[in-house]
């Protein structure tokens, strides 16, 4: 049976991604929270105004939020390579 796991250092992330992940990691991570919490609360208040396809729209943004700041996270923690040695 042939192994498809790609192995530490194996493969590393474009100048793209690294440049990218070097802007959004200022960010706090709290704001990634705050964001979703904040389309929750816009998504309560558009079904209170029985704007049912709004609300359903704005309260589908909490997850990704929340995914994003994961991600942000893990970018902090760990770096944009596994490979780059800067964060050991």
């Amino acid at each position: 049976m042939t192994d498809y796991r790609v192995a530490p250092g194996e493969a590393q992330e474009d100048q793209v991604t690294a440049s990218i992940e070097k802007f959004t990691s200022q960010i706090p991570s709290s704001v990634y929270l705050a964001a979703a919490l904040g389309s929750m609360a816009v998504s309560v208040g558009f079904q209170v105004a029985k704007k049912q396809h709004m609300s359903l729209f704005i309260g589908q943004w909490a997850a990704p939020f929340l995914i994003l700041g994961l991600y942000n996270k893990m970018v902090k923690q760990h770096g944009s390579d596994a490979t780059s040695g800067h964060n050991e």
